[in-house]
Parts: C-alpha cells; sequence; structure tokens
C-alpha cells in the first residue's frame, strides 16, 4: 500500500478517540452537574429547616394567587351585573310602554263594545280568546254585560262566567297550573 491510504486509513481509525479526548478536555461541555443527595441525619434536619423557613413566602404567595383570582372574578360578575342591569332597564321601559299601549287599546275596545248593540257584542265575544272577551265583559256596566252573556251560547257564556268568578276569588293563584 501506499504511504497516502495508510496515512488517511490511520487518520480514520483515529478520529473518533481523538474526538472523545477533545471532548473530554472541555470541562462540563456535556456533563450536567447533579446534586449531591445526602441522606444524613444532618441534611434531613436542614431539609425540614428549609421547608419550614419557606412555609410562609410560599403560604402568602398562594394567597396572593387566590386574591388576583378572586379580584378578577369579581370583575366579572361586576361586567355581568352591569349588562343586566342594562337589559332589566331597557326591559321595564319595554313593557312600560306596552303596558301604556294595552292600558289605551283596552280603554278603546271596552267602549267600541259598550256602544254596541248587546247580540252583536255577543256574536263578536263568542269568537274572541275567552279571556279578552271575559276581560271585556267585566269592564262593561253590568247591565249590558247580562244582556250580552244572555245572546251568547250558553256554552261560551258558562265560560266567561268562570273566568270573572276566578278572577275575583281571592283564594284562586295566579299560576294556572
Amino acid at each position: 500500500m501506499t504511504t497516502g491510504t495508510t496515512t488517511s486509513t490511520l487518520l480514520r481509525r483515529l478520529a473518533l478517540p481523538f474526538a472523545a479526548v477533545v471532548m473530554l478536555a472541555i470541562p462540563g461541555a456535556y456533563a450536567e452537574e447533579r446534586p449531591v443527595i445526602m441522606t444524613t441525619k444532618a441534611s434531613a434536619d436542614e431539609i425540614r429547616e428549609f421547608c419550614t423557613n419557606i412555609a410562609d413566602a410560599a403560604r402568602d404567595q398562594r394567597y396572593l394567587l387566590q386574591k388576583k383570582e378572586l379580584e378578577d372574578l369579581q370583575k366579572g360578575v361586576d361586567e355581568r351585573i352591569k349588562t343586566l342591569e342594562a337589559r332589566r332597564a331597557e326591559y321595564e321601559d319595554w313593557l312600560k310602554r306596552r303596558n301604556d299601549f294595552l292600558k289605551s287599546a283596552e280603554a278603546n275596545l271596552v267602549e267600541i263594545y259598550r256602544k254596541m248593540k248587546p247580540d252583536a257584542a255577543a256574536l263578536q265575544l263568542a269568537e274572541l280568546d275567552p279571556e279578552i272577551a271575559s276581560a271585556i265583559v267585566m269592564k262593561l256596566p253590568p247591565r249590558q254585560s247580562s244582556t250580552i252573556l244572555g245572546e251568547m251560547p250558553a256554552d261560551k257564556a258558562a265560560m266567561l262566567t268562570r273566568i270573572i268568578a276566578s278572577a275575583s276569588d281571592a283564594n284562586t293563584s295566579k299560576d294556572p297550573s
């Protein structure tokens, strides 16, 4: 063999051990320093003393984290309450306007039935929702209400009378169930 091939072969064989020597020569290059764990009585006492010394600081840190979480939750609750209050005010305004409209419409509706002939009013009220019809009949003068109920079919008049009677009964629950 020639000197060139022998030298390259020799270099290849020595490259790996040479790299290992270089790596070992660099202090701490790939080495990880691990703490030495002593299991003597003195080290156990030191560990217990260390834990005792940091217990208050750890507890304080936990309390601070919990306090921050509670403050964040309170802030979220306050925002939701503010939103609910705004919606409640909006709904109350809507309900007031609706009730005002219903009162106005109801007054006009009762006046319409007051001016109708009893037989025509009876036919109209018999076709209405029984609760609405009974509310109208209750607001009419008693003489006109009795004439209208007399002109109605018996089953419809009885139903309206039952509704009117239960509305004036103090023992009747507002909950229909």
